[in-house]
């Protein structure tokens, strides 16, 4: 056993069980969380315990006995209990989830393990090392080699992904789906998974995990509005603050699913997988180096806590793991300009739009759609990434000149490009047809956008977003790209292969975003899909930030963004400051509430501030201020959310890492049956310190916002002071506001 003071621990022990079968135990301990892996015989190891860390592990060898199910009449004479890729060889009666054939047969396997190597491995080569452990497999028989590999991060999470390969010298292997999976405890029996549309994302479903099996998935080349961003399983009524929780979550960035199954002879199970279409994957017959040609899956995450949000601060941690320098930089307020001008660009326009916000304080300059060759509108121009001489003349006036003022101006500069797609009127589909994805040589698929899927598993394809994208990165100067995907990927055949390619394609976004970033060090990209259809941890391992929805209205924020949290940390979340009446909604907030809303994220700006009365201007600057001063605390904190009962409320907030600030969010949503409000409880604080609690000083006069009829004590510059443990149990009550307004207070430790 390894013990490294508070860092990792892992161990391996062996025995035998009361019925002489021979036994291994693997432990894995890191973060607060404990992983151990059982090995029955030859077979497939089982999870067996995902918890609490134990203080003698080795006794946990012992669970076999405790837990090896009896055989059961009207059953086989094996019962199943789930190893880490239960098959029909060990009685599983479930849902396949190894689907391989050779020439159009299924394969039947029956893995025998032939090596296990427990040790540690770097996420990426500056990191420390993470206990790790591989598992190699095989079924000579049927010629299929597995090499499952399983680890638990410094953040807590685990993660498992699986590695399969052909071992036939003659026949090809067809993968066609391959679905790992954590087990749930008997307690676990209520599911949480979000769902939605274009403008109303991630919107939050619960349902009673019965006998059957529970499947969220996407078929349309990226995670999808619908698909679940985590799927989530606990006692029924589990919150954000209580109960335990377990999540998962697939980090990748095609097609794929969630889901949750439990057959009556074994224990739940919470897993997921990418979803392949026939042929897709193809492994040739080995020719000696087997281990050179694999199929291997996205890696599957897994996190366990007390509520919601502890077990999304395992997420964050180590997405903030991924990408240190968010936080040492400071995340600039960012202006897009598609809502101040969607495709009606100039550079007298963007150049005016571009000092009034740098004379706010905005910090990052994105010019969004409607730049490049033909784009007049969403029915051209896709793919000929060159700039349009006839709205950005070479000169004065050109889009080099305005990149150079936004520069000038102390801000960074940003453009838009949607570089999966193309236009069929466009030059490059007029030269290329060959480059748009189809079923067949005759017809295209549906169009979505007036626009196809550019073949980026085509290498001429690649090659010509590859270097469009690179030199005007060079040729601007830009330090920041938002990266669109507006159309399904539907029928997602590619000419040059004749087979499906959405697994290639996703790869192959994947090595542009890669390449862009070596060539060009300090450039951010942000993830935009329809605003937040493609948000996961496959391309969040490229990309600073994703887009939480097109709808910036802030009622409809208020879920989008909360629900989001559950994976994303603040400082990657973009939450922006739009015009009123919303576009995407047409309803009329005020503008404490847009700025409140957006305050907790990575702010920015939605709106064409050439329009916007000088008192408003003022008043938004003054949130940037504000925000700029509380931003290290915001993007270094972690996030809370309030189980408050009201359902017309919402209580958010980020706690800083030290528990010695706190800034928290109350938003009354709509008219509630509670008037005036009831206290809330403040999650996070430190129960044994005692924290003055006040409004921000933007958020002091309640008289704009509320129809409270005498004052709220609390609610002044001085505050009021009282023991954390008091403020996690009794409360604090909140003002007296309506309906769609929101206030931030803050509570400081003394």
């Amino acid at each position: 056993m390894e013990d490294h003071r508070g860092g990792p621990r892992t161990g391996s022990y062996q025995s035998k069980s009361n019925l002489g079968v021979p036994l291994r135990l693997v432990y894995m301990e890191q973060s607060g969380l404990a992983l151990a892996v059982l090995f029955p015989g030859k077979g497939l190891p089982r999870i067996v315990h995902w918890g609490d860390p134990v203080a003698d592990p080795q006794a946990l060898l012992g669970i076999y006995d405790a837990l090896a199910p009896q055989r059961v009449s009207g059953g086989l004479d094996l019962t199943a209990w789930p190893s880490i890729l239960p098959t029909q060889s060990e009685a599983w009666t479930g849902q396949r989830r190894l689907r391989i054939c050779r020439g159009g047969v299924e394969v039947f396997c029956c893995f025998q393990v032939e090596s296990v190597d427990l040790g540690a491995e770097p996420i990426r080569s500056d990191d420390s090392a993470v206990p790790t452990l591989k598992v190699r497999a095989c079924d000579r028989d049927q010629g299929v080699g597995l090499t499952w590999h399983c680890q638990v991060l410094s953040s807590g999470l685990v993660r498992q992904r699986a590695d399969l390969f052909n071992l036939d010298t003659v026949r090809d292997l067809d993968v066609n789906g391959l679905e790992l999976a954590f087990p749930l405890p008997a307690e676990a029996t209520e599911i949480l998974t979000t769902t939605g549309h274009h403008l109303r994302e991630r919107s939050p479903q619960r349902q009673p995990l019965t006998v059957g099996r529970l499947e969220r998935s996407s078929l349309v080349g990226r995670p999808d509005f619908d698909s679940s961003l985590v799927m989530c399983a606990g006692r029924p009524g589990f919150g954000f603050e209580h109960d335990e929780v377990y999540a998962v979550h697939l980090g990748w960035s095609g097609n794929g699913l969630l889901s949750a199954e439990r057959i009556p002879s074994a224990p739940a199970l919470l897993g997921g997988g990418e979803i392949l279409m026939a042929g897709e994957i193809v492994l040739p017959p080995a020719d000696g180096h087997s281990d050179k040609v694999a199929y291997s899956t996205p890696w599957l995450y897994g996190s366990r806590g007390k509520g919601l949000d502890q077990a999304a601060h395992r997420y964050h941690a180590f997405l903030r793991s991924l990408h240190p320098g968010l936080v040492s930089r400071s995340r600039p307020v960012t202006l897009n300009t598609w809502e101040a001008v969607y495709f009606d660009q100039s550079y007298d326009k963007l150049a005016a739009l571009a000092e009034r916000a740098a004379r706010i304080g905005v910090e990052r300059f994105v010019v969004d759609d409607g730049w490049f060759q033909g784009r007049r509108s969403d029915e051209a121009g896709l793919g000929d990434w060159s700039i349009d001489r006839q709205v950005w003349p070479e000169g004065p006036k050109s889009l080099e000149a305005l990149a150079a003022r936004v520069h000038q101006l102390g801000m960074e500069f940003g453009l838009w490009f949607e570089p999966e797609m193309i236009s069929p009127d466009s030059n490059v589909f007029r030269d290329h047809p060959d480059w748009a994805m189809s079923p067949g040589p005759s017809r295209l698929p549906v169009e979505g956008r007036n626009q196809q899927v550019m073949d980026l598993t085509n290498h001429d394809a690649y090659a010509h977003m590859f270097d469009a994208m690179d030199s005007l990165i060079a040729l601007l100067s830009i330090d920041y790209i938002k990266w669109d995907h507006n159309r399904y990927v539907t029928e997602a055949c590619s000419p040059r292969s004749g087979r499906p390619a959405v697994h290639a394609q996703t790869e192959a976004v994947y090595g542009i975003m890669r390449d862009l970033k070596t060539r060009h060090p300090g450039l951010e990209i942000e993830s935009c899909a329809s605003g937040g259809a493609r948000i996961d941890l496959g391309v969040l391992e490229y990309a600073d930030r994703v887009w939480v929805s097109d709808c910036v209205d802030p009622v409809e924020r208020a879920d989008i963004q909360r629900y989001t949290s559950l994976l994303v940390p603040p400082e990657m979340m973009g939450e922006h400051v739009g015009d009123s009446p919303a576009h995407s909604t047409g309803r009329a907030t005020s503008l404490g509430l847009r700025a409140a809303m957006a305050f907790f994220g990575h702010m920015g700006v939605e709106w064409d501030l050439l329009a916007v009365p000088q008192d408003q201007l003022n008043e938004l600057g003054g949130w940037i201020d504000l925000y700029k001063q509380w931003r290290h605390m915001l993007h270094t904190g972690q996030v809370v959310h309030g189980d408050a009962p009201d359902p017309a409320v919402r209580l958010d907030g980020v706690v800083s890492a030290d528990g010695s600030q706190a800034l928290y969010r109350f938003t009354q949503l709509t008219s509630s049956v509670n008037y005036p409000p009831q206290p809330l409880v403040l999650p996070g604080l430190d129960p044994k310190a005692d924290y003055r609690i006040g409004p921000l000083d933007v958020c002091c006069d309640l008289d704009r916002i509320g129809n409270g009829q005498s004052p709220l004590a609390w609610w002044h510059p001085q505050g009021v002071v009282l023991p954390g443990a008091a403020l996690g149990a009794q409360g604090i009550r909140p003002p007296v506001i309506h309906p769609a307004e929101a206030v931030i207070f803050e509570a400081s430790r003394i």
